[in-house]
């Protein structure tokens, strides 16, 4: 049995129905029911002890996509305690029911703003809470593993930014404004953007299911890498516009924007689409290369196939009553 904690989110939804048709046993541990797979999940938070413990009886393999992510998480002791402190529930929870198998999905945010095209061995230097909480997760499964090396097989994946049909996080809204009509560029755009389709993190997730004993690490990236004139100038494209960027505005005045909008935020107490943090991810280069290419996994959809199925489901079709992801 294949137990996967948060399994009810956006890559876990992805990750089950392709469980469902390779025929594989899973459960959904999940502090929310699964809309599409409610008769397979047991509803139980990674930070409950007791629960989290109940509820990996009679498993062999974890896969943890269960996290705290998005950029406006408060209060931020909430990173600490799914992120780290989760992470050590389940490697206890893994020693008392013998398992010795998990998957940990990581994310790039380890590497921080890098201006560098960062691989696996590449420096960690997170710059927010999420990135720092993933870090100290990973080095408690680290640790869970070298316990019983010959034994013990971990799979750490930290994917880029993830997008696909329904879910709403950093690249939604991006496109979003493309789709209105008033985008405006921030900075010359030259800056480039790793990115990764969902369909694809999920099959990679279920071919790594396979690895035997042992310490894996791999960044997940759907190449090429898009600067951000290309990419917008090709969701422009996917959406019948011509590709054209019509107005540009120079970073600092950006930054400024930004730093005003977080103030309304934090005066107002709303969540804006638009933050300091989102155009300061916008305007770096978040880049990385991945030794996945050494493996024999081939990702069932092209980059640019990705993209293009998220722009006619979102922006092109009507699915206004499905079900949505909240994401960064």
């Amino acid at each position: 049995m294949i137990a996967i904690i948060g399994g009810s989110g956006f890559i876990g939804t992805r990750l089950c129905r392709r469980f469902e048709k390779s025929k594989k046993r899973f459960q959904i541990i999940d502090k929310a029911m699964s809309v599409e797979f409610p008769d397979q999940t047991i509803i139980a938070d990674v930070r409950n002890k007791k629960n989290i413990g109940k509820a990996l009886e009679n498993v062999s393999v974890i896969i943890n996509l269960a996290a705290e992510h998005r950029d406006d998480v408060r209060p931020v002791s909430l990173y600490d305690e799914v992120n780290v402190d989760g992470a050590k529930i389940v490697c206890e929870a893994a020693t008392r029911n013998n398992i010795n198998k998990i998957i940990f999905t990581s994310s790039v945010a380890v590497y921080g703003l890098s201006s560098e095209e960062a691989d696996e061995n590449g420096k960690l230097n997170p710059f927010n809470d999420y990135g720092r909480t993933k870090m100290l997760a990973e080095d408690i499964y680290k640790k869970w593993q070298a316990e019983l090396p010959d034994k013990r097989s971990l799979v750490i994946i930290r994917p880029t930014v993830v997008f696909g049909e329904r879910n709403r996080g950093n690249l939604y809204v991006l496109f979003k404004f493309i789709s209105s009509g008033f985008f405006v560029m921030i900075g010359n755009g030259r800056n480039k953007k790793s990115m990764a389709y969902v369909e694809n993190v999920a099959a990679f997730i279920e071919y790594v299911l396979k690895y035997k004993s042992g310490v894996f690490i791999h960044n997940y990236i759907d190449k090429p890498d898009y600067d951000m004139n290309t990419l917008v100038n090709e969701v422009r494209s996917l959406m019948g516009y011509k590709k054209s960027i019509r107005f540009r505005v120079p970073y600092m005045v950006g930054y400024v924007v930004g730093s005003i909008l977080d103030m309304v935020s934090a005066t107002f107490k709303i969540n804006l689409p638009l933050s300091g943090i989102r155009l300061k991810k916008f305007c770096s280069t978040t880049q990385f290369k991945s030794n996945i290419s050494k493996t024999k996994f081939v990702a069932p959809v092209i980059l640019r196939d990705g993209l293009q199925a998220t722009i006619r489901h979102e922006f092109l079709e009507d699915h206004r009553n499905e079900l949505l992801f909240y994401t960064e």
